[in-house]
């Protein structure tokens, strides 16, 4: 056994009370913010909230840090955003459709039938028009930091296979809690039902909703493939997905860690693609092995017809009409 004189004691127990203090310090001053997102955990938004967030932990020497809560831990969407709004969560991946109540231009991007493919889609996010439509958030309560995938939205059902517009007629279809995504759904002579995302799958399996409309792995992830069996390719909306911060939370900072920030949700943003590519095929296989019909030899062009009076309406705003005009010239 070591004698330790005591002077050498106390010097040990001051080094050790030192490091302790120390550990106590770093780990009390470190910032940690919060993140909400509806989705599982294993979804593409979560893991790329999480990439972001190794990235500003490690740009910050741990200082700043974000905690991911998953699978509407803090909420349904619709109530997680105004919780953003008022500052009592800091970040939030939401859909356009359901933040527009708040952001106009949002809604626009939220339009049925305006991008022509992913590619069209992505082209007017990652240019001007999407720095100018972030910029736009601050006064209404958030700071918008980059936009994430969602693929194409398309219509599925448990009653038959939609082929015509003529097939939606009298369709109890879940829709977001959007008074557009309602409009789109009554155009097309079905009935829309808003229902928060997390009672879908209770509504379709007690036949409260005939069907909603989502994308491929929103559609298999929640298992909704399992009661509703036909799922036509409308691709009807190519809305993506906004990563917001609470003007609250970003005003708190200091000019070079909204840099950090800013520079971590764009390169999250990448990250995100690549595996929202990789889920959206696995979850189409799925879906295939499965037994769904898949309808992609519909008549499209009556179903872009029907939102004419959408369109009408939205072209009221001048400021709408002419970001629709400068979206569809960008080739």
């Amino acid at each position: 056994m070591p004698v330790f004189t005591r002077a050498g004691l106390s010097r040990t127990v001051i080094m050790f009370a030192a490091l302790l203090l120390t550990a106590v310090t770093t780990s009390a001053s470190a910032r940690e913010f919060r993140a909400a997102d509806t989705q599982s955990e294993d979804y593409p938004t979560v893991q790329a909230l999480r990439f972001m967030g190794r990235l500003i932990e490690e740009r910050t020497n741990g200082r700043l840090q974000i905690r991911v809560f998953h699978s509407r831990q803090l909420g349904e969407e619709k109530e997680t955003i105004e919780q953003t709004r008022a500052g009592a969560i800091d970040l939030n991946r939401t859909n356009v459709a359901l933040i527009g109540t708040f952001v106009p231009a949002m809604n626009v991007l939220a339009l049925p039938f305006l991008f022509r493919s992913i590619e069209h889609l992505q082209k007017v996010l990652d240019g001007p028009i999407g720095d100018e439509i972030l910029g736009s958030f601050e006064p209404y309560g958030f700071v918008g930091l980059a936009f994430y995938d969602s693929g194409a939205r398309s219509v599925y059902n448990s009653v038959r296979p939609v082929r015509t517009v003529a097939d939606m007629k009298g369709l109890r279809l879940r829709v977001q809690q959007s008074e557009l995504m309602s409009d789109m759904i009554k155009a097309l002579g079905a009935e829309p039902i808003e229902l928060p995302y997390g009672q879908v799958l209770t509504g379709l399996a007690t036949k409260l909703i005939d069907g909603a409309e989502n994308n491929w792995p929103s559609f298999v992830t929640t298992d909704h493939y399992k009661y509703a069996g036909f799922y036509t390719l409308t691709e009807h909306t190519m809305s993506p997905e906004v990563l917001v911060m609470s003007r609250k939370a970003w005003t708190s900072l200091s000019a070079e860690d909204q840099a950090v920030f800013r520079a971590a949700a764009r390169e999250s943003r990448h990250f995100m693609r690549e595996r929202w590519k990789d889920l959206e095929e696995q979850s189409r296989r799925r879906a295939q092995a499965a037994g769904v019909t898949i309808v992609s030899d519909f008549d499209r062009k009556p179903f872009e017809a029907a939102m004419a009076d959408i369109y009408a309406k939205t072209r009221r705003d001048p400021q709408a009409a002419a970001l629709i005009e400068r979206i569809r010239k960008v080739n």
